[in-house]
């Protein structure tokens, strides 16, 4: 499905906005500030029910307003967020409100890519792990459901350590009620992010010879305790009695980006080849949802092509504007540089939107 409309209200900076989109590329180019990535922010709440960049929804709502709105008709579909401050968000389905928010997760497939993605090279593991769970949970509900009650009994049992430190009381077999919750759902964690990496390596591959050429190895593989998590729990007890944390388990794993097996790319790779692995990720990510979902996911390029170079630029446009993917929305603060790799790409259908202090205009309206 094709985002046809975007409709905003007390969102971010826009007081109002109404925007018709076309079902290839749509440029929004204007000047930093100007409220260009908020409307891709708001494409991507209507997609995972909330923002990628802030996750206080309040905070979202424009300044000395009482709540925001973002309306998206897709085809027949309309799907809506709202939110209110001192109350609970709201994600609607053809005017009908969802009982969970979890129950909209995957129903309009996203991969948002942004200069910030550098991350998932740079950052720590929790970023890679963000990134899979992200991933996988858009085409397996199940895995969600693992993942939320998983995170819950690893929370009880956090705070089960730390309250018997205080009370200097250790009760091994209240521990042991939550380490078989954690068995439980972590178990499928495991097997479906293994199975997900195992999938997910040729996509990659693809996209970072396209990106850098076919001479240069890059690899992606999943690093994790391999005992059963049962194990883990046991031997790490004693351990976690006294760190009060869980020091085991799927939270704890991690997925390795390497140049070659004995070089990670997070130490031993330039800026180029960061950037490089970082947005063949995204990318590869685009072509797995695809797969699995039978549905070419929105694609969001925020101001990412101030780290390319124009040849760099056109091919990127050229390859997200073809059959192979499905509606582009990006940010530029350049207009020319966009106008210019269209009059290249001719028969490229696109729309080029101003942006300008929270209002957006069709450059040829």
């Amino acid at each position: 499905m094709t985002l046809d409309r975007l409709i905003l209200t007390n969102f971010k900076n826009y007081t109002e906005a109404d925007i018709v989109l076309c079902g290839n590329v749509n440029c929004f180019v204007g000047n930093n500030g100007a409220g260009k990535t908020n409307l891709l922010d708001a494409v991507y709440y209507l997609s995972f029910c909330k923002s990628y960049f802030n996750p206080v929804d309040s905070q979202n709502i424009r300044l000395g307003e009482e709540f925001f709105a973002i309306h998206g008709h897709y085809g027949d579909n309309q799907v809506s967020c709202i939110q209110r401050r001192g109350q609970s968000k709201q994600m609607r389905w053809n005017k009908k409100t969802y009982k969970t928010l979890a129950e909209h997760i995957g129903k309009l497939p996203l991969v948002m890519i942004t200069p910030s993605d550098s991350l998932l090279i740079t950052g720590g593991s929790d970023m890679r792990r963000k990134f899979i769970d992200g991933v996988i949970s858009q085409t397996d509900h199940a895995y969600l459901d693992h993942l939320i009650q998983y995170t819950k009994a690893l929370d009880q049992r956090n705070r089960l350590l730390k309250q018997m430190w205080d009370d200097r009381q250790w009760d091994a077999a209240m521990v042991e009620i939550w380490d078989e919750q954690l068995c439980r759902h972590g178990d499928y964690l495991y097997e479906a992010r293994a199975r997900f990496v195992k999938e997910f390596v040729p996509y990659f591959e693809e996209y970072y010879h396209w990106i850098v050429g076919s001479e240069e190895p890059g690899s992606v593989g999943y690093q994790r305790d391999d005992r059963p998590l049962e194990i883990q729990l046991a031997e790490s007890r004693q351990a976690d009695r006294y760190t009060l944390h869980t020091t085991c388990g799927p939270h704890k794993d991690d997925i390795t980006l390497c140049l070659s097996p004995e070089m990670p790319v997070k130490r031993f790779g330039s800026q180029g080849q960061q950037k490089s692995f970082a947005l063949a990720l995204k990318l590869a990510q685009f072509q797995y949802l695809l797969a699995i979902t039978g549905q070419h996911p929105t694609l969001l390029l925020d101001d990412i092509f101030d780290k390319l170079d124009m040849m760099r630029v056109g091919q990127l446009i050229a390859l997200v504007g073809s059959d192979r993917f499905g509606q582009v929305l990006l940010t530029d603060t350049q207009p020319g540089r966009v106008q210019s790799i269209f009059e290249q790409l001719p028969n490229l259908e696109h729309k080029i939107f101003n942006v300008e202090k929270g209002t957006v205009a069709d450059a040829r309206g």
